[in-house]
């Protein structure tokens, strides 16, 4: 998402382009662009989950998006095949970070140091 995110935050050219095909306003490249790069960096410091589930979806929003927007401007073909990467990216990193934050939490109570509200 981040090397999506940096060509929007700058409105180059590459970036343009790809909103005017889908016929987008380009005023939403940077606006787009920053938000990307702050669910980056949301979901790739350690701690405050709540902001990570939001930075999380807040991503597969974008992606969902993207995807009808390229889908309803009627490109077809790779472009649109290659959106199932960055969604299945998504979707496995979410499933990774959930399994290892749940078996945190169970570990954490197990040894009774808290509570969940502590890691909240």
């Amino acid at each position: 998402m981040l090397g999506s995110a940096i060509p929007d935050i700058f409105s180059t050219q590459v970036a343009v382009e790809g909103f005017e095909k889908m016929k987008m306003p380009t005023y939403l490249t940077p606006f787009l662009g920053i938000a990307k790069a702050l669910g980056v960096v949301a979901i790739l410091i350690p701690g405050y989950p709540r902001i990570k589930e939001w930075a999380y979806a807040g991503l597969m929003f974008d992606l969902a998006g993207a995807t009808w927007c390229i889908f309803s401007a009627g490109i077809r073909g790779g472009n649109l095949a290659f959106m199932i990467m960055p969604i299945v990216i998504g979707f496995l990193s979410y499933t990774y970070y959930r399994r290892n934050s749940l078996i945190f939490k169970h570990e954490y109570h197990k040894k009774g140091q808290g509570t969940q509200d502590t890691l909240l």
